[in-house]
Order: C-alpha cells, then sequence, then structure tokens
C-alpha cells in the first residue's frame, strides 16, 4: 500500500518560517507521509502557478495543509502573489467541490491576543495549532492521523437494541428524567439540587398510585404481589441511588426534610383511601412492603455513611397521617407506623415451607440489585432497638437470617470505642451504654420481648456486641 500523499501550502515568510516548515515536513515524511513541499520538487525553470494548481487539483494527492501564519492568512485574504494565486486555486467554489476532508489549516503562530491567523474562507473550519510547544506533541499526532484518516475518536459501530426495550414493564413511574436530574446535581453540587431532588421524590410519591393493585381472585394473591414488586424493582433502585447520593453529597437539614415528606407522601398507601368502601386485609400489602423496603435502605444507607444526626432525626420525627386515611386514628405516627403486617404472606409462608419470605424476598432484591443485605439487617436491628427504647415496637423482618451464630452489627462493633459509641448511639437517641446493656438484658429476662421465627430467635446482647460496648476510649 503506498504511502499517502500531502502537499503542503505556505508563505515565504522568513526564513526562520521556512526552516520551521522544512522541519516539520521532514518530521511528516519520517511518520510514514510521501510530503510535496516546493523546496524538494520545484527545479530552475519550472513554472510555480503550474506547479501549484497541479498539487491542489491532483487527484494523487489527498491531503492539502496550508501553515497559515500572519502572512499566509494577509497573502490569501489581498490575493497578493504566491499564497494569493494558491487561494484562488484554493477557492470557496474548488473548495466546495472537494472532498471536505481534503484540506486543513495549520497554525504556526498566534496573534498577540491569542486569536489564529486564517484566511478568511477558512475561518469556521477545525485547524490543527502547532503553535504552543506544550502542546506540540499532540497535535502533531492529530496532523498524521488526520494524514491517514485514522481520528482517535472513531464513532462505534451501532450495537444490536438492548433486550429489555422489549420487555418494558407495564407500569411506569415517570421519574426517569427527574431521577438523572437530581443525581447529576447531588454529584455535581448544582445550584438547583434541591429544587431537582424535591421534584424527583414528589413526582415518586404522587405516581407510586399507579402500582395500585387490582387483585384477580383466580389466582394466588401473594404470587400477584411479588409480580408486582418485581415491576416495582427498577424505582427501588433509582430512590436507592438518589438516597446514595444524599448521603455522600448533600446530608443537610433540607435534605432531611424532603426525605421526611416524602415518606409522609407515601404512608399514604399503606391505608385504604378515602373512596374505597370495601377491601381486604392484603389489597395494599404490595405498599406495606414498599413503603417498610424504602425506609428500611434509608436508614440502611445513613447509617452505612455515618450521617447519624440525620437518621436520628429522621427517626425521631413523627410523620402526618393524612386526614384522608387515618379514620380515627393518631394524627401522627412515629417511624414505627411505616412497618406493616403482610397477612398475604402468611399462606405463602407456609406454601413454600419458609420461615419468613417477606424477609427472603428483601434479601433476594438486596443481592440483585448489588446492596449488600448486612446493611439492611444492621437498619432493622438499629429501629428494632430504637423502637423498644420508646416502648413501641418494629418487627425485624429481616433478622431471621440473624438468628444463631451471626455476631455483632458493623455499627455495634465500632462501638467498642467510647468515641465513635457516642455518635453512633444517636441513632437510637442516644442512651448511654450503661443503659443500653440495661436495657438489652432486660429484653432477654422475658423472652416473650425477643423476636422468633418459630423455633429461631435473635441475640440481642450478640448483635449489640453489648460485653465490648464502649469499652476503649
Amino acid at each position: 500500500m503506498s504511502p499517502p500523499r500531502l502537499f503542503i501550502s505556505y508563505s515565504w515568510s522568513s526564513q526562520d518560517h521556512e526552516l520551521w516548515v522544512v522541519d516539520l515536513a521532514t518530521k511528516l515524511t519520517e511518520s510514514g507521509i510521501d510530503v510535496i513541499l516546493d523546496k524538494w520538487e520545484l527545479k530552475e525553470g519550472h513554472d510555480s502557478i503550474a506547479f501549484m494548481e497541479q498539487m491542489v487539483t491532483d487527484k494523487t494527492i489527498g491531503k492539502v495543509a496550508m501553515i497559515s501564519d500572519q502572512k499566509y492568512a494577509e497573502k490569501a485574504d489581498g490575493r497578493v502573489k504566491g499564497v494569493g494565486t494558491e487561494t484562488q486555486i484554493i477557492s470557496r467554489e474548488v473548495y466546495e467541490k472537494q472532498d471536505q476532508n481534503k484540506f486543513v489549516a495549520v497554525l504556526p503562530e498566534r496573534d498577540s491576543n491569542g486569536e489564529p491567523f486564517l484566511p478568511t474562507y477558512y475561518k469556521s473550519r477545525i485547524f490543527i495549532d502547532l503553535s504552543a510547544p506544550e502542546k506540540y506533541s499532540e497535535e502533531f499526532e492529530r496532523l498524521v492521523r488526520w494524514v491517514f484518516d485514522k481520528p482517535l475518536h472513531v464513532k462505534p459501530e451501532i450495537g444490536k437494541k438492548p433486550a429489555f426495550l422489549d420487555d418494558e414493564p407495564a407500569k411506569s413511574l415517570n421519574t426517569s428524567l427527574s431521577f438523572r436530574r437530581s443525581l447529576d446535581a447531588l454529584k455535581n453540587g448544582k445550584p438547583f439540587v434541591e429544587g431537582a431532588v424535591d421534584e424527583y421524590l414528589t413526582s415518586f410519591a404522587e405516581n407510586l398510585e399507579r402500582f395500585r393493585l387490582v387483585i384477580d381472585s383466580s389466582r394466588d394473591v401473594d404470587e400477584q404481589i411479588v409480580e408486582n414488586l418485581e415491576e416495582f424493582a427498577p424505582y427501588k433502585n433509582e430512590f436507592v441511588q438518589v438516597v446514595t447520593a444524599v448521603s455522600q453529597y448533600a446530608p443537610t437539614q433540607d435534605m432531611l426534610k424532603k426525605l421526611h415528606r416524602f415518606f409522609e407522601q407515601v404512608l399514604i398507601y399503606v391505608h385504604p383511601p378515602a373512596n374505597v368502601g370495601s377491601y381486604n386485609s392484603w389489597s395494599f400489602d404490595n405498599f406495606k412492603f414498599i413503603v417498610h423496603e424504602l425506609y428500611l435502605y434509608t436508614i440502611a444507607t445513613l447509617i452505612r455513611y455515618e450521617r447519624f444526626d440525620i437518621a436520628d432525626r429522621l427517626m425521631g420525627t413523627p410523620y402526618y397521617v393524612h386526614a384522608s386515611t387515618s379514620q380515627g386514628r393518631d394524627a401522627t405516627t412515629s417511624f414505627t407506623g411505616l412497618n406493616n403486617h403482610m397477612e398475604s404472606f402468611r399462606p405463602r409462608d407456609q406454601r413454600l415451607h419458609r420461615l419468613s419470605s417477606r424477609a427472603d424476598l428483601l434479601k433476594q432484591r438486596a443481592e440483585a440489585s448489588g446492596f449488600e443485605f448486612r446493611w439492611l439487617m444492621q437498619a432493622e436491628f438499629v429501629l428494632y432497638l430504637r423502637s423498644t427504647l420508646n416502648s413501641r415496637r418494629w418487627w425485624p423482618v429481616s433478622l431471621v437470617y440473624a438468628t444463631n451464630s451471626y455476631g455483632p452489627m458493623e455499627i455495634f462493633a465500632r462501638s467498642v470505642s467510647a468515641s465513635y459509641f457516642s455518635e453512633a448511639s444517636k441513632v437510637l437517641g442516644s442512651p448511654t451504654a450503661a443503659n443500653l446493656k440495661k436495657h438489652i438484658n432486660a429484653i432477654h429476662a422475658d423472652s416473650r420481648g425477643i423476636p422468633q421465627w418459630q423455633f429461631e430467635s435473635i441475640n440481642l446482647a450478640v448483635l449489640a456486641g453489648t460485653d465490648k460496648l464502649a469499652s476503649i476510649p
């Protein structure tokens, strides 16, 4: 394969400039390019005008590099001999007849304001800049690649359509745009970050209605709920990404308020709507699972990133229960109101011979999304302990996987340090180490207070690492 041929058009501006051009031509030749340069090709008696015209129109010459210094640009625009003659040949009419990739301007210098010297007809086109020594190597490579038609950035081949597009979920929250906007705003510190997150959470909460379940009496209810939750999984994963970004980049009091209001908004879904006269106990079980799961991921993520103050406030602030769903209940509820029993999964446990198919589903969904299940179990243990410290009860669904030989949760293992415990204990309402030990011992003294699954139970003292709690500075 013959080497590509390149004609260099330039102005005889000065001896130094001519030497610069010869040096460039030499480097290009050494890079495998057949360079045509007047100093090498023109001999005494040759017609320079005919030579220039031939070089521009010769079909064997695939590339023309115009070394555009100040003199070159001035002569080109003024149609002054030599370069002016070439410019007439490389006129707009001729230029437009040629391959748009045949001509390129190469800058050996710029003006005092840093602006390029370019002929008027070339102003809007891309050029190669060899005027800055620190970028010379990079730009020289660009020039060589241009001659060989081997650009650094090549458009990839169009691939196959993603398989998931052929099986799109039947239900959608329509949050994809607000999700991407809020995630970008959080990670890049955009000034509209609070509005973006608020827009996402509000859209999520309002559109959750689209996942309301219509029970088909001819099929097992629990299977219909599981199918509904599978359709919801992508939006759970989106939510977790946003909460993670909030924990990493914007753990502010304003973000806390937005998360708190979000859970007040979704809390209405675990109760019968005002316009529904009759319903079954399992009619809202999918929403009970979703609300519990989202809250569990939120607390788990805040604890994971040691945002103990935010987690404390999120658990400690009562949640308003909308009047349309309260039906005589209190106007507010503690965080325990976000964890509700799912009657529909009782027959599922029996049919599948599982201690807790709800815990199984939580674990499967966490592992499928790459979220470590141990973080959910730790959050659930914290929620359970905090509820008992306040004479309430959060049933720790996921802790069926923490029975027998399961050791201390990470937050409590680290709390062997008294200074760490003083911060981490905020998620429990800031009890002293002594009071926490006393409280756990009291629960163990009355075994009825310990969560059990048939013959399986958890050891609170072990999970909380009470034997070493705050034992070193």
